[in-house]
Protein backbone atom coordinates (compact mmCIF):
# COMPACT_ATOMS: atom_id res chain seq x y z
CA UNK A 1 0.00 0.00 0.00
CA UNK A 2 1.13 3.72 -0.48
CA UNK A 3 0.99 5.74 2.76
CA UNK A 4 1.50 9.28 3.46
CA UNK A 5 1.87 9.81 7.40
CA UNK A 6 1.49 13.25 8.15
CA UNK A 7 3.12 13.71 12.06
CA UNK A 8 6.52 15.08 13.53
CA UNK A 9 9.44 13.65 12.25
CA UNK A 10 13.26 14.44 12.32
CA UNK A 11 14.68 16.91 13.15
CA UNK A 12 12.05 17.31 15.75
CA UNK A 13 12.22 15.55 18.82
CA UNK A 14 10.63 14.19 21.18
CA UNK A 15 8.38 10.95 22.55
CA UNK A 16 5.75 11.33 19.39
CA UNK A 17 8.82 11.74 16.94
CA UNK A 18 10.40 8.53 18.29
CA UNK A 19 6.82 6.58 18.41
CA UNK A 20 6.35 8.27 14.66
CA UNK A 21 10.25 6.64 13.46
CA UNK A 22 9.17 3.64 15.01
CA UNK A 23 5.95 2.42 13.25
CA UNK A 24 7.49 4.36 10.21
CA UNK A 25 10.43 1.80 10.14
CA UNK A 26 7.81 -1.15 10.33
CA UNK A 27 5.36 0.43 7.77
CA UNK A 28 8.25 1.06 5.18
CA UNK A 29 9.49 -2.78 5.24
CA UNK A 30 6.08 -3.96 3.03
CA UNK A 31 4.78 -0.36 2.48
CA UNK A 32 6.00 2.48 0.53
CA UNK A 33 5.62 5.07 3.20
CA UNK A 34 5.73 9.18 2.75
CA UNK A 35 6.48 11.19 5.66
CA UNK A 36 5.45 14.75 5.68
CA UNK A 37 6.18 16.88 8.92
CA UNK A 38 6.18 20.76 9.90
CA UNK A 39 7.60 23.26 8.49
CA UNK A 40 6.87 24.94 11.85
CA UNK A 41 5.35 22.70 14.59
CA UNK A 42 4.93 25.31 17.76
CA UNK A 43 5.36 29.12 17.48
CA UNK A 44 8.18 30.00 20.18
CA UNK A 45 6.01 31.45 22.40
CA UNK A 46 3.73 28.44 22.58
CA UNK A 47 6.48 26.17 23.21
CA UNK A 48 7.48 25.99 26.85
CA UNK A 49 10.38 23.56 26.73
CA UNK A 50 13.81 24.69 25.37
CA UNK A 51 14.40 23.54 21.96
CA UNK A 52 11.61 21.49 19.65
CA UNK A 53 14.74 20.11 17.81
CA UNK A 54 17.21 17.81 18.09
CA UNK A 55 20.27 18.89 18.87
CA UNK A 56 24.27 17.35 17.91
CA UNK A 57 24.03 15.65 21.18
CA UNK A 58 21.04 13.39 20.71
CA UNK A 59 20.49 10.23 18.95
CA UNK A 60 17.90 10.01 16.43
CA UNK A 61 16.56 8.15 13.41
CA UNK A 62 16.71 10.66 10.79
CA UNK A 63 13.17 9.53 8.75
CA UNK A 64 13.41 11.58 5.58
CA UNK A 65 10.31 13.70 5.67
CA UNK A 66 8.74 16.68 3.94
CA UNK A 67 8.79 20.02 5.93
CA UNK A 68 5.46 21.25 4.50
CA UNK A 69 3.02 21.76 6.94
CA UNK A 70 3.28 25.68 9.27
CA UNK A 71 0.27 24.61 12.08
CA UNK A 72 0.28 28.65 12.14
CA UNK A 73 -0.19 29.90 8.18
CA UNK A 74 -3.23 28.75 6.86
CA UNK A 75 -1.58 29.30 3.17
CA UNK A 76 0.48 26.55 4.37
CA UNK A 77 -2.63 24.18 5.13
CA UNK A 78 -3.69 24.72 1.61
CA UNK A 79 -0.20 23.78 -0.44
CA UNK A 80 0.28 20.79 1.84
CA UNK A 81 -2.87 19.50 1.46
CA UNK A 82 -2.07 19.73 -2.69
CA UNK A 83 1.19 17.94 -2.32
CA UNK A 84 -0.20 15.15 0.00
CA UNK A 85 -3.01 14.80 -2.81
CA UNK A 86 -0.48 14.68 -5.46
CA UNK A 87 1.41 11.58 -3.90
CA UNK A 88 -1.84 9.76 -4.39
CA UNK A 89 -1.50 8.21 -1.42
CA UNK A 90 -4.08 5.24 -0.43
CA UNK A 91 -4.17 5.82 3.57
CA UNK A 92 -3.41 8.94 5.02
CA UNK A 93 -1.93 8.61 8.82
CA UNK A 94 -1.58 11.21 11.17
CA UNK A 95 -0.76 11.18 14.67
CA UNK A 96 -2.87 13.29 17.34
CA UNK A 97 -1.63 13.98 20.54
CA UNK A 98 -2.85 17.85 21.28
CA UNK A 99 -6.02 19.66 19.76
CA UNK A 100 -3.84 22.57 18.91
CA UNK A 101 -3.15 20.37 15.70
CA UNK A 102 -6.52 19.71 14.88
CA UNK A 103 -7.04 22.79 12.22
CA UNK A 104 -3.89 22.22 10.39
CA UNK A 105 -3.82 18.30 10.41
CA UNK A 106 -8.04 18.50 9.89
CA UNK A 107 -8.11 20.86 6.68
CA UNK A 108 -5.48 18.97 4.74
CA UNK A 109 -7.05 15.63 5.46
CA UNK A 110 -10.22 17.21 4.12
CA UNK A 111 -8.88 18.12 0.73
CA UNK A 112 -7.53 14.61 -0.03
CA UNK A 113 -9.39 11.89 -2.45
CA UNK A 114 -12.94 10.23 -1.54
CA UNK A 115 -10.06 6.76 -2.19
CA UNK A 116 -7.47 7.88 0.29
CA UNK A 117 -8.09 6.20 3.48
CA UNK A 118 -7.50 8.62 6.20
CA UNK A 119 -6.10 6.82 9.85
CA UNK A 120 -5.43 8.91 13.02
CA UNK A 121 -3.59 7.10 15.62
CA UNK A 122 -4.89 8.71 18.86
CA UNK A 123 -2.74 9.29 21.80
CA UNK A 124 -5.39 11.84 23.63
CA UNK A 125 -8.65 12.95 22.79
CA UNK A 126 -9.98 15.14 25.57
CA UNK A 127 -6.60 17.16 27.01
CA UNK A 128 -5.43 17.23 29.90
CA UNK A 129 -5.05 20.79 30.36
CA UNK A 130 -8.29 22.23 28.88
CA UNK A 131 -8.14 25.58 26.24
CA UNK A 132 -11.91 27.03 25.53
CA UNK A 133 -10.78 25.69 21.52
CA UNK A 134 -10.71 22.09 22.22
CA UNK A 135 -14.20 21.40 22.02
CA UNK A 136 -14.08 22.83 18.50
CA UNK A 137 -10.91 21.71 17.42
CA UNK A 138 -11.25 18.32 18.10
CA UNK A 139 -14.91 18.00 16.14
CA UNK A 140 -13.14 19.49 13.34
CA UNK A 141 -10.29 17.14 13.21
CA UNK A 142 -12.34 14.01 14.12
CA UNK A 143 -14.89 14.65 11.35
CA UNK A 144 -12.36 13.98 8.72
CA UNK A 145 -10.63 10.63 9.42
CA UNK A 146 -12.48 7.49 8.13
CA UNK A 147 -11.01 4.96 11.31
CA UNK A 148 -8.93 5.46 14.31
CA UNK A 149 -6.07 3.55 16.40
CA UNK A 150 -7.01 4.22 20.30
CA UNK A 151 -4.16 2.80 22.83
CA UNK A 152 -6.69 2.38 25.87
CA UNK A 153 -10.16 2.10 26.31
CA UNK A 154 -9.93 5.88 27.86
CA UNK A 155 -9.06 7.21 24.17
CA UNK A 156 -11.62 5.00 22.36
CA UNK A 157 -14.59 6.19 24.91
CA UNK A 158 -13.56 9.61 24.70
CA UNK A 159 -13.76 9.07 20.86
CA UNK A 160 -17.36 7.88 20.92
CA UNK A 161 -18.28 10.67 23.34
CA UNK A 162 -17.61 12.64 20.10
CA UNK A 163 -18.24 9.92 17.21
CA UNK A 164 -20.01 7.32 18.81
CA UNK A 165 -20.41 4.93 15.87
CA UNK A 166 -16.30 5.57 15.00
CA UNK A 167 -14.81 2.52 13.68
CA UNK A 168 -11.61 2.33 16.02
CA UNK A 169 -9.17 -0.61 16.47
CA UNK A 170 -7.50 -0.49 20.31
CA UNK A 171 -4.05 -1.42 20.13
CA UNK A 172 -1.98 -1.34 23.14
CA UNK A 173 1.03 1.22 23.24
CA UNK A 174 3.83 -1.01 22.30
CA UNK A 175 7.63 -1.23 24.21
CA UNK A 176 9.79 0.94 22.72
CA UNK A 177 13.09 -1.12 22.10
CA UNK A 178 15.35 1.60 20.70
CA UNK A 179 17.22 2.32 23.42
CA UNK A 180 20.08 -0.40 24.38
CA UNK A 181 20.31 -3.06 26.79
CA UNK A 182 19.35 -2.60 30.48
CA UNK A 183 22.83 -1.74 32.62
CA UNK A 184 23.81 -2.79 35.94
CA UNK A 185 22.49 -0.71 38.82
CA UNK A 186 25.62 0.20 40.31
CA UNK A 187 27.22 1.04 36.49
CA UNK A 188 24.23 3.14 35.97
CA UNK A 189 24.34 5.41 39.56
CA UNK A 190 27.87 6.07 38.41
CA UNK A 191 27.48 7.35 35.19
CA UNK A 192 25.04 9.68 36.51
CA UNK A 193 27.38 10.69 39.35
CA UNK A 194 24.58 9.79 41.72
CA UNK A 195 26.24 7.91 45.41
CA UNK A 196 23.75 5.60 47.41
CA UNK A 197 23.84 3.55 50.49
CA UNK A 198 23.88 -0.40 49.02
CA UNK A 199 20.18 -0.45 50.24
CA UNK A 200 18.77 1.93 49.41
CA UNK A 201 15.59 1.95 47.50
CA UNK A 202 15.66 4.28 44.34
CA UNK A 203 12.09 5.62 43.13
CA UNK A 204 12.38 6.79 39.35
CA UNK A 205 10.29 10.08 38.43
CA UNK A 206 11.01 10.57 34.72
CA UNK A 207 9.61 12.68 31.83
CA UNK A 208 8.71 15.95 30.76
CA UNK A 209 7.54 17.55 34.05
CA UNK A 210 4.27 19.24 33.68
CA UNK A 211 1.47 19.83 36.69
CA UNK A 212 -0.52 16.89 35.65
CA UNK A 213 1.99 14.42 36.03
CA UNK A 214 1.70 14.69 39.85
CA UNK A 215 5.56 15.51 41.14
CA UNK A 216 4.53 17.29 43.85
CA UNK A 217 2.23 14.28 45.51
CA UNK A 218 5.37 11.90 44.56
CA UNK A 219 7.79 14.38 46.59
CA UNK A 220 5.30 14.32 49.28
CA UNK A 221 4.83 10.42 49.49
CA UNK A 222 8.81 10.74 49.49
CA UNK A 223 8.76 12.46 52.87
CA UNK A 224 6.09 9.58 54.43
CA UNK A 225 8.71 7.03 53.82
CA UNK A 226 12.11 5.89 55.49
CA UNK A 227 15.66 7.62 54.36
CA UNK A 228 16.40 4.59 52.81
CA UNK A 229 14.37 5.82 49.82
CA UNK A 230 15.17 8.33 47.18
CA UNK A 231 14.08 10.11 44.13
CA UNK A 232 15.37 10.62 40.72
CA UNK A 233 13.97 13.14 38.79
CA UNK A 234 15.11 13.26 35.47
CA UNK A 235 13.06 15.56 32.85
CA UNK A 236 12.31 18.98 31.26
CA UNK A 237 9.89 20.83 33.35
CA UNK A 238 7.57 22.88 31.06
CA UNK A 239 6.65 25.52 33.45
CA UNK A 240 8.32 26.56 36.78
CA UNK A 241 10.82 24.27 38.33
CA UNK A 242 11.17 26.30 41.33
CA UNK A 243 7.51 24.84 42.78
CA UNK A 244 8.63 21.96 43.10
CA UNK A 245 12.63 22.31 44.73
CA UNK A 246 10.10 24.42 47.46
CA UNK A 247 8.11 21.79 47.48
CA UNK A 248 11.22 19.27 48.63
CA UNK A 249 12.31 22.11 50.95
CA UNK A 250 8.61 21.83 52.55
CA UNK A 251 8.73 18.08 53.34
CA UNK A 252 12.87 18.40 54.04
CA UNK A 253 13.91 15.49 51.19
CA UNK A 254 15.85 17.90 49.33
CA UNK A 255 18.52 15.50 50.13
CA UNK A 256 17.40 12.93 48.89
CA UNK A 257 16.49 13.96 45.44
CA UNK A 258 19.12 13.83 42.49
CA UNK A 259 17.39 16.09 40.02
CA UNK A 260 18.28 15.97 36.52
CA UNK A 261 16.11 19.26 35.14
CA UNK A 262 16.42 19.09 31.35
CA UNK A 263 15.92 17.23 28.08
CA UNK A 264 16.94 13.56 28.74
CA UNK A 265 18.34 12.36 25.50
CA UNK A 266 17.81 8.43 24.52
CA UNK A 267 21.96 7.66 24.79
CA UNK A 268 21.09 8.76 28.43
CA UNK A 269 17.89 6.93 28.90
CA UNK A 270 19.46 3.02 29.91
CA UNK A 271 21.24 5.26 32.73
CA UNK A 272 18.05 6.51 34.37
CA UNK A 273 15.84 3.01 33.98
CA UNK A 274 18.75 1.41 35.40
CA UNK A 275 19.47 3.19 37.89
CA UNK A 276 15.82 2.84 39.02
CA UNK A 277 14.76 -0.09 41.14
CA UNK A 278 10.93 1.07 40.23
CA UNK A 279 9.05 3.73 37.98
CA UNK A 280 6.62 5.97 39.85
CA UNK A 281 3.90 7.64 37.69
CA UNK A 282 2.06 9.76 39.99
CA UNK A 283 -0.45 11.42 37.79
CA UNK A 284 -3.18 13.47 38.78
CA UNK A 285 -5.15 12.58 34.79
CA UNK A 286 -3.61 11.01 32.20
CA UNK A 287 -4.65 8.89 29.25
CA UNK A 288 -1.83 6.52 28.55
CA UNK A 289 1.92 7.20 28.67
CA UNK A 290 5.32 6.49 26.76
CA UNK A 291 6.63 6.16 30.06
CA UNK A 292 5.63 2.77 30.54
CA UNK A 293 6.57 1.38 27.13
CA UNK A 294 10.20 2.44 28.19
CA UNK A 295 10.06 1.21 31.32
CA UNK A 296 8.83 -2.06 30.13
CA UNK A 297 11.37 -1.97 27.58
CA UNK A 298 13.94 -2.85 30.82
CA UNK A 299 11.39 -4.61 32.58
CA UNK A 300 11.41 -2.33 35.41
CA UNK A 301 7.95 -2.15 37.42
CA UNK A 302 5.66 0.63 37.51
CA UNK A 303 3.64 2.21 40.33
CA UNK A 304 0.69 4.73 38.82
CA UNK A 305 -2.50 6.06 39.93
CA UNK A 306 -5.61 4.76 38.45
CA UNK A 307 -6.50 7.72 36.31
CA UNK A 308 -6.83 7.64 32.47
CA UNK A 309 -5.49 4.40 30.33
CA UNK A 310 -2.51 4.03 32.77
CA UNK A 311 -4.26 1.12 34.65
CA UNK A 312 -4.42 -0.85 31.26
CA UNK A 313 -0.93 -0.90 30.82
CA UNK A 314 -0.25 -2.08 34.03
CA UNK A 315 -1.15 -5.28 35.32
CA UNK A 316 -1.93 -4.89 39.20
CA UNK A 317 0.74 -6.77 41.35
CA UNK A 318 1.58 -8.82 38.01
CA UNK A 319 3.78 -6.20 36.18
CA UNK A 320 3.56 -3.08 38.52
CA UNK A 321 0.83 -1.94 41.17
CA UNK A 322 -2.25 0.85 40.61
CA UNK A 323 -2.65 3.13 43.54
CA UNK A 324 -6.34 3.91 43.53
CA UNK A 325 -6.32 7.73 44.51
CA UNK A 326 -3.92 10.40 43.50
CA UNK A 327 -2.63 10.90 47.43
CA UNK A 328 0.35 10.90 48.59
CA UNK A 329 -0.11 8.54 52.01
CA UNK A 330 -1.41 6.24 49.52
CA UNK A 331 1.37 6.21 47.45
CA UNK A 332 3.89 6.22 49.65
CA UNK A 333 1.91 3.03 50.91
CA UNK A 334 2.17 0.91 48.23
CA UNK A 335 6.15 1.89 47.44
CA UNK A 336 6.61 0.51 50.69
CA UNK A 337 4.50 -2.83 49.57
CA UNK A 338 6.63 -3.17 46.74
CA UNK A 339 10.17 -2.88 48.50
CA UNK A 340 8.91 -5.23 51.81
CA UNK A 341 7.51 -7.70 49.46
CA UNK A 342 10.38 -7.90 46.78
CA UNK A 343 7.88 -7.80 43.77
CA UNK A 344 10.42 -6.65 41.66
CA UNK A 345 12.06 -10.01 40.87
CA UNK A 346 8.68 -11.52 40.02
CA UNK A 347 7.26 -8.17 37.90
CA UNK A 348 10.25 -8.25 35.62
CA UNK A 349 9.71 -11.77 34.88
CA UNK A 350 6.27 -11.27 33.75
CA UNK A 351 7.16 -8.04 31.83
CA UNK A 352 9.62 -9.93 29.80
CA UNK A 353 6.84 -12.30 29.08
CA UNK A 354 4.37 -9.35 28.30
CA UNK A 355 7.22 -8.31 26.20
CA UNK A 356 7.41 -11.19 23.83
CA UNK A 357 3.71 -9.43 22.27
CA UNK A 358 4.08 -5.80 22.64
CA UNK A 359 6.23 -5.12 19.67
CA UNK A 360 6.46 -2.53 16.76
CA UNK A 361 5.64 -4.75 14.26
CA UNK A 362 3.03 -6.55 15.93
CA UNK A 363 1.39 -3.09 16.24
CA UNK A 364 1.82 -2.80 12.43
CA UNK A 365 0.71 -5.62 11.39
CA UNK A 366 -2.73 -5.09 13.13
CA UNK A 367 -3.17 -1.37 11.58
CA UNK A 368 -2.35 -2.81 8.36
CA UNK A 369 -5.34 -5.52 9.23
CA UNK A 370 -7.14 -2.40 10.11
CA UNK A 371 -7.09 -0.33 6.85
CA UNK A 372 -8.15 -3.29 4.76
CA UNK A 373 -11.27 -3.50 6.70
CA UNK A 374 -12.40 -0.19 6.85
Amino acid sequence: MRFVFLSTFYPFRGGIAQFNALVYRELEKNNEVVAVTFKRQYPKLLFPGKTQYVTPEDTADKIPSFPWLDTINPFSYVSTAKKVRNLKPEVVITKYWMTFFGPSLGFVLSRQSRFAKRIAILDNVIPHERRFFDHAFNRYFLNRNDGFIAMTEKVKNDLLSYIPDAKCMLIPHPIYNHFGARLAREEALRNLNITVKEDSRVLLFFGIIRDYKGLDVLIEALSLLGNRYVLIIAGEAYGDFKKYEKCMERFEVKERCFVFERYIGDEEVPNFFSAGDVCVLPYKSATQSGITGIAQHFELPVIATNVGGLAETIAHNKTGLIVDHVDPAELASQIGFYFDNQCRESFAVNIQNQNKENNWGSFVKKLEAFVQEI
